[in-house]
């Protein structure tokens, strides 16, 4: 799902254009929802401070592997990828990479809405560690994961979907 040139037209609340850290989160926001992988994974990332990442989707029977409840791809997927943009939430020039990922399920995840709470833990140079959670409709905890995340050679800039408004780009 490309993103529209209407998107890279966010605003603030007064009508001016975001800047810093708030264009970074909203770029990053556009990057997730352009990537090919989300139009098997219908979902929404939420940037609302540094360190920090919301993503929600509504996990249908679609997810389902044969015993009825949610297959681990699901869990993998939402847990490193808010906390990937936990870590990528404070780097502004380079795309972080996926070096490792420890993963805990604690319940089966049944169909309804679905939260992952991703949170930066340490590292701001090279290597980033962040953590992420995943919450069930009941706000039950039903996994857990903790990733490691370096930085690339790949500029966010260069990126389809990255695209950070421009003072005068309204």
């Amino acid at each position: 799902m490309p993103c529209s040139p209407a998107a890279s037209r966010v605003t603030q609340p007064d009508g001016t254009p975001p800047s810093g850290e708030a264009a970074h989160f909203r770029a990053l926001e556009r990057l997730y929802a352009s990537a090919p992988i989300n139009g098997l994974f219908p979902s929404r990332l939420d940037i609302s401070a540094p360190g920090e990442a919301r993503i929600v989707i509504d996990v249908t029977p679609d997810y389902f592997h044969a015993a009825g409840a949610t297959h681990g791809t699901l869990y993998f997927k939402m847990l490193d990828d808010a906390a990937f943009y936990a870590a990528n939430s404070l780097v502004t020039d380079r795309f972080l990479l996926t070096t490792a990922f420890n993963l805990l399920f604690t319940r089966p995840l049944k169909a309804g809405p679905i939260v992952a709470e991703g949170k930066w833990l340490s590292g701001k140079r090279r290597v980033f560690v962040a953590e992420a959670r995943l919450v069930d409709a009941e706000g039950e905890e039903v996994g857990r994961g903790t990733g490691t995340f370096m930085r690339s050679t790949i500029p966010l800039v260069g990126l389809p979907g990255y695209v950070r408004p421009e003072a005068g780009d309204q």
